[in-house]
């Protein structure tokens, strides 16, 4: 899932100093599971708002913002409020900001921080396990990531400054290289740590991605 955190107030009234009326915009997925831009945190930011003297014109959830055409049926759906409103507010990740954005000509304002790509470890903590490289090696790492996982992005086993199993940036943290040695070990696949994994194509990760499904060819 997305992570995201709701900018401060101050910026958000900053970036709408402007406009008297807001239309907020939240999603029901990634933005509501990081309390950052689900339903209780639009009716927060609506009270918020009308303390800070705007006047809020209505609201939507959509279920996945960063869903383009559904973020613009939606905004469609809510028609004379969003045309009432001098701005939208978006509660939701950089992705969702820019589909809502795509769908109307109204001025969008972004109401959260994107962060990372994050797994969930438990509710409200979350663990950046991935950095969409576009290049996974996972099966060769006992799918443990130490191109994330890492600070130094390592390919090839521990730096000199592993000691004892620790991490030279910080000794709270366990080594990746050791996390990963270990877990091959418990699975008999130490002979993978032999194979020299060459360095990153980063041509994978060039900007912007883009991904069309072909349907199979009928037979």
């Amino acid at each position: 899932m997305i992570v995201s955190h709701q900018k401060s107030m101050d910026e958000i009234l900053a970036a709408l100093a402007n406009d008297g009326k807001i239309f907020l915009i939240g999603c029901a997925k990634c933005a509501t599971v990081c309390k950052a831009g689900g339903e209780e945190e639009v009716w927060q930011m609506q009270e918020a708002l009308i303390a800070a003297g705007k006047d809020v014109t209505g609201s939507v959830i959509i279920d996945e913002a960063c869903h383009m055409l559904r973020s613009g049926r939606d905004l469609r759906a809510k028609k004379e409020m969003v045309d009432e409103a001098d701005a939208l507010l978006v509660l939701a990740c950089g992705a969702g900001i820019q589909s809502v954005s795509a769908s109307t000509p109204k001025k969008t304002v972004a109401g959260l921080n994107t962060l990372f790509l994050g797994n969930i470890r438990r509710f409200g903590q979350f663990e950046q396990k991935c950095s969409l490289c576009g290049e996974c090696i996972l099966t060769e790492t006992g799918c443990i990531c130490p191109v994330t996982v890492c600070p130094k992005g390592l390919l090839n086993g521990p730096c000199g400054g592993m000691d004892n199993g620790r991490c030279e940036t910080d000794n709270e943290r366990e080594c990746v290289w050791f996390q990963i040695f270990e877990r091959l070990r418990s699975r008999g696949a130490l002979e993978k740590l032999k194979k020299i994994v060459p360095q990153k194509d980063f041509s994978r990760m060039l900007k912007p991605g883009n991904l069309k499904l072909e349907k199979e060819t009928a037979r």
